[in-house]
């Protein structure tokens, strides 16, 4: 059997995937300037009858080729979803909203309704967002459903834009009787603030079809998460809700609360990082109480809670019948906190289902009570000197980002977490464990574990500075590692079958037809899937293609000694347990 998973994964690797409407081209990497280069894209586009889904995700498309492959799709009215994330890649900013332009124009040109739009790590600006703002206004949004723009870099300027365009939209399909009906709406890091955030709250108010809504990292501060609870009151039907890493404060968490109240759908509620302190999740803890009966996740993790709110909320998912996990690491429990809390959920026979408690902040000072008063005193005149100095920043980088406009490369980006885009990129042990005690949490945030590749270049980096003499970097590249790998893992959508072949071929152990250069093996790797393939997280039948594989000869591997011994001793091990 797995004989027949191993020859089948040698022969489907790293092909052009054409399935039930769908022509993919992800993540193949191609540098694709002019017309000549699209040139057998556009065939395939042209060719293809029925095309439903194009995939450009993980190439990176100037304006000539964006006109070319716009050219081709000026004739297919049958297009409904488009993957078009990660795809201007060290382009200079000002050929983006072309680009998009000429492919927007073509799509209405068609007459395409779409269900999806992917434009989600492009970094494009404030200009992007006028790039597909005709789009959106049009007809071929009108039936929209997902609408993912993760990590673009829109601003304050973009979310207003963006919110416009979708008010316009749903009025205009409202008097054609056919209602814009979002379901689905992904804008992390993108520097919305309190304006773009009160401003897409408006749309949101108005559509009120909306299911999942993921809003992280942004900057909101409780003026602008006030106004999405008042939006979000509005979404009877909503099931997840991400607000992870805005600053909700007591005022913010209070608003948030009431409009949880109304949501009887909620199945996941992220306010990790949001500072809900203990009034907000005791808020939230009353909100749980009185309803939310399809609750099954709920993440008030680094909020400075502490003891007695912790339990308040312990307590409120006593009945959840569907909860799968609390999370409420992070906090302000200390020792004895953390021990009353795992007790009182053990006492529910619920203590599966409570999250790590290892990043504990430990006992609140004396004097907390009194600095949290008076910052919530103080908000207000707070708010304004952030506003201003955030008004300063922006203009500065207004001005840093004109300077460079004229230069080739990456777009400027979202802010992100502290040096977790910098280790991704040129890893070392210092970096990882600079990352601190969330260092898991962080590089789950920064990586897309819905894809296999990502997530299997991701692994081999943090894998790359594993050091078996120090246990600080042994223990902080295991406990990533594990973070990283179970978020994937877990999730359905994730497959792990990509993920295996992915990593088979950044070892060299595969040759891939997309010419994907091999890194260059350590131990560390090696010790890191020894690990990894021990864990419960990992499915038994990856483990028989890592051990077919692994137990072949490979030069990739001869440097690697007793780490490949290791190795292949646990899968043969584990294989034989199957």
């Amino acid at each position: 059997m797995a004989t027949d998973v191993v020859a089948e994964l040698a022969a489907s690797l790293a092909k052009t995937g054409v399935v039930d409407g769908e022509l993919s081209y992800k993540g193949q990497g191609r540098k694709l300037d002019d017309a000549k280069s699209v040139e057998e894209i556009v065939k395939k586009i042209q060719d293809f009858e029925g095309l439903e889904a194009l995939r450009l995700e993980g190439n990176t498309v100037g304006v000539e080729a964006a006109q070319a492959i716009a050219k081709a799709l000026e004739t297919k009215n049958e297009l409904k979803c488009c993957y078009w994330s990660d795809m201007f890649t060290g382009r200079v900013r000002s050929e983006i909203p072309p680009a998009l332009n000429s492919l927007g124009d073509a799509l209405m040109l068609a007459g395409a309704r779409l269900t999806v739009l992917d434009l989600s790590d492009n970094a494009f600006g404030p200009d992007g967002v006028k790039g597909i703002e005709k789009l959106l206004k049009s007809t071929s949004c009108y039936t929209l459903q997902e609408l993912r723009l993760n990590n673009c870099g829109m601003g304050i300027g973009g979310g207003k834009i963006l919110a416009a365009s979708l008010m316009h939209c749903h009025q205009k399909s409202s008097a054609e009787k056919t209602p814009l009906s979002l379901k689905v709406f992904v804008a992390g890091r993108n520097r919305l603030e309190n304006d773009g955030a009160a401003a897409l709250a408006q749309a949101f108010q108005l559509i009120g079809t909306l299911e999942e809504v993921h809003m992280p990292q942004n900057g909101i501060n409780h003026p602008g998460v006030t106004a999405l609870a008042s939006a979000m009151q509005q979404n009877p039907q909503l099931r997840i809700l991400n607000l992870n890493d805005n600053t909700f404060t007591e005022k913010g968490a209070l608003a948030m609360a009431q409009a949880l109240k109304h949501l009887h759908s909620i199945q996941v509620i992220n306010f990790g990082d949001c500072l809900v302190r203990p009034a907000g999740a005791k808020a939230i803890a009353e909100a749980v109480t009185e309803g939310l009966p399809a609750l099954m996740e709920l993440n008030l993790s680094f909020g400075e809670i502490t003891e007695e709110a912790a339990l308040a909320v312990a307590h409120a998912v006593k009945d959840k019948e569907q909860l799968q996990r609390l999370d409420l690491n992070g906090n302000y429990l200390g020792e004895d906190g953390c021990k009353a809390l795992k007790e009182v959920m053990e006492g529910m026979n619920m203590g599966q289902l409570l999250g790590s408690l290892s990043d504990d902040e430990g006992d609140p000072e004396d004097d907390d009570d009194e600095d949290e008063d008076d910052e919530d005193e103080d908000d207000e005149d707070d708010d304004e000197d952030i506003d201003e100095e955030e008004l300063e920043e922006e203009e500065e980088e207004e001005e840093e980002e004109k300077s460079q406009v004229n230069k080739m490369s990456t777009p400027v980006s979202a802010p992100r977490p502290p040096d977790v885009s910098s280790f991704l990129t040129f890893p070392s042990p210092d970096k990882l464990l600079k990352l601190g005690a969330k260092r898991a949490l962080l590089v789950q945030q920064e990586v897309d574990t819905t894809d296999g590749r990502k997530t299997a270049e991701a692994f081999l980096k943090i894998a790359s500075v594993y050091k078996e003499e120090n246990n600080d970097v042994k223990r902080a590249v295991l406990d990533t590692i594990d973070g990283l790998l179970s978020k994937a893992f877990n999730d359905t959508s994730f497959q792990g079958y990509n993920f295996v072949s992915a990593l088979l071929v950044l070892l060299g152990l595969i040759k891939s037809e997309d010419k994907v250069k091999p890194v260059l093996v350590v131990p560390g790797h090696l010790h890191a899937i020894e690990h990894a393939v021990r864990q419960d997280y990992f499915p038994k039948e990856s483990v028989a293609v890592l051990k077919a594989f692994m137990s072949r000869s490979s030069k990739s591997l001869e440097s690697c000694g007793s780490a490949k011994n290791v190795l292949q001793s646990t899968l043969q091990r584990i294989g034989s347990q199957c």
